[in-house]
């Protein structure tokens, strides 16, 4: 993965002040590609309660700002199946987890 330790905390963490101490957030797309360039942050986020507007735009705007680069978030309720590029993601993502 193209991001660093430091980066992958921030993204937790700032995900769950938008989501709730319970989301997960994988990554996936071209950060997991260690021998590719550039591109953006692909996120995808589940959460307890349906996602809205605003904590999608909220979270984007906040990594972008952290990040220095483009960040894109996809939010489901955990537990719905979603769409054919959601299981997608969920399928090829990695997890983020906090250090122990």
């Amino acid at each position: 993965m193209r991001l660093t330790p430091d980066q992958s905390l921030s993204i937790l963490r700032c995900a769950r002040e938008h989501f709730g101490a319970d989301a997960t957030v994988r990554v996936y797309g071209s950060m997991l590609d260690d021998a590719a360039r550039g591109g953006d942050v692909d996120l995808l986020v589940e959460c307890a309660e349906p996602p809205t507007l605003r904590q999608r735009a909220g979270l984007t705007l906040a990594l972008e700002q952290r990040l220095q680069r483009p960040v894109d978030v996809l939010a489901v309720q955990r537990g719905h199946e979603g769409s054919a590029f959601v299981r997608l993601a969920r399928q090829r993502g990695q997890v983020l987890e906090a250090a122990p």
